[in-house]
């Protein structure tokens, strides 16, 4: 499949492609292409970070019309490196752009890693840093990055709201929320999207999150939805990544669950080259056919798998297709995506 190609250079980046079809998240009016990018792998948890790389990815997303750029706090460790990275990247094409970030953590103390702290006055002074970092004067979705059991979700949404009203925050968002907190927080303030693991190896959202989110008029962002790289087919076994990579932990990679998941993968591969596509464009025409409401944003560090990840939002599944992608998956992967003290609580 040829993906598209842009216009002539302007100010050295290639000019926006407007081929790609455009999705509208939620009902206050977020416009963004049907394929975002997802940028923490290019600073953390799959291995060194390579900002040069990075950088010329994100900017090639542009040039493929990609709208949605999604960042976090967390991904730099509290140092602003992702979001000062992306900041950076798509400096001279702001306006044309969707920054999404992320509050929610205690970043003071790297012993204390994992500490959430959705404090009013915290959410405040993470979102200053954001914008400072991202280089820009509004967030376009301000997310919390996960739920604080310790402040009442209505605080949260409230304070965002505020944002909203100061013009430093356009879209308010939630991450890895259960149904009784989207309530909860769409009743203080519309909640635009909900940021979840989502894909053909990870179905969870499915069965109670799906339905609301659609009930309030959320639209919906998978994140990992290429399974945090096993459907790309370019695998290893956990023991054969190294500690600083996240999947050198992750239970789908783990004996007995790497085997059952390579297996479903090569069944996958085989349906997707039938079609003349990558497994990669399947996993994700199979996420954009469960509902216009979806934008997934795969990461990636490569321009040439970022293309092709691009390319999916042309692809077209049958009816056919999707019958036997459930058949090979009818549940999910085999293993959990974080390991039980991770694991959100819904």
């Amino acid at each position: 499949m040829i993906s598209p190609r842009g216009a002539p250079s302007v100010d050295g980046m290639t000019q926006h492609d407007n081929t790609l079809p455009h999705r509208t998240l939620g009902t206050q009016g977020l416009e963004v292409a049907a394929v975002g990018l997802g940028t923490m792998g290019m600073t953390m948890a799959y291995g060194a970070a390579d900002e040069e790389g990075g950088a010329a990815t994100i900017r090639r997303a542009y040039e493929l019309g990609v709208t949605l750029f999604d960042t976090a706090e967390l991904y730099g460790m509290g140092t602003g490196s992702n979001e000062q990275l992306l900041g950076r990247a798509l400096k001279d094409v702001r306006d044309d752009v969707v920054l999404a970030t992320k509050f929610g953590f205690d970043l003071s103390d790297p012993a204390r890693m994992g500490a959430l702290d959705s404090r009013p006055e915290h959410i405040r002074e993470v979102t200053e840093n954001s914008l400072r970092h991202l280089g820009t004067d509004h967030i376009d979705v301000l997310y919390q990055h996960r739920v604080d059991p310790d402040v009442p979700i209505e605080d949260v949404a409230g304070t965002v709201g505020e944002l909203i009203a100061e013009g430093k925050v356009r879209y308010f968002g939630l991450s890895e929320a259960g149904p009784d907190i989207i309530r909860r927080a769409h009743a203080v303030h519309p909640v635009s999207v909900l940021q979840t693991e989502y894909s053909v190896f990870e179905r969870a959202v499915e069965a109670e999150v799906l339905p609301v989110v659609r009930e309030l008029g959320i639209g919906f962002v998978p994140y990992s939805p290429l399974g945090r790289g096993f459907l790309t087919g370019a695998v290893k076994s956990a023991a054969e990544y190294p500690a600083d990579d996240m999947r050198s932990w992750d239970e789908r990679w783990q004996p007995g669950n790497y085997e059952k998941n390579l297996a479903a993968v090569r069944e996958l591969t085989a349906l997707a080259e039938s079609k003349g596509i990558a497994v990669t464009q399947l996993a994700l025409a199979w996420l954009l056919a469960q509902g216009d409401d979806i934008v997934p944003i795969p990461g990636t560090r490569s321009p040439q798998r970022l293309a092709e990840n691009v390319a999916a939002a042309h692809v077209t599944l049958t009816a056919e297709d999707l019958a036997r992608i459930q058949e090979i998956l009818p549940h999910g992967s085999a293993g959990s995506r974080y390991p039980a003290a991770f694991m959100p609580t819904w």
